[in-house]
């Protein structure tokens, strides 16, 4: 089962208590955006077999959204952060660099 700490409270939840909110770090598009921009933020979305930056909810717990990167393969965990983080820590790019070199997602290398 999956298991992630949310960087808010601290609680190590389990998917139980968690709700998937999809890709994290997506690019949004305001008025004025090209048709096709618009259409690449609504319908686009990664599903790598490997690191995966993801959104999700501590719905059952403090109700706060957070980051996560974990491997779609294996699910192992690199780490959470908060969601008003526009992209991963240095620190959790380095720990997922040294599990897995040559990692690279989008323009996280």
């Amino acid at each position: 089962m999956l298991t992630l700490q949310c960087p808010y409270c601290g609680v190590m939840a389990e998917e139980t208590e968690l709700s998937a909110g999809g890709e994290a770090h997506l690019k949004r598009f305001g008025p004025g955006s090209s048709d096709a921009d618009f259409e690449t933020y609504m319908f686009m979305r990664e599903n790598p077999k490997g690191v995966h930056f993801e959104r999700w909810r501590h719905a059952n717990g403090c109700g706060k959204w957070f980051h996560a990167a974990r491997c779609t393969v294996t699910l192992e965990v690199f780490g959470t952060y908060t969601a008003q983080t526009s992209v991963p820590p240095a620190d959790l790019l380095d720990t997922i660099r040294a599990a897995r070199p040559g990692f690279k997602w989008r323009e996280f290398e």
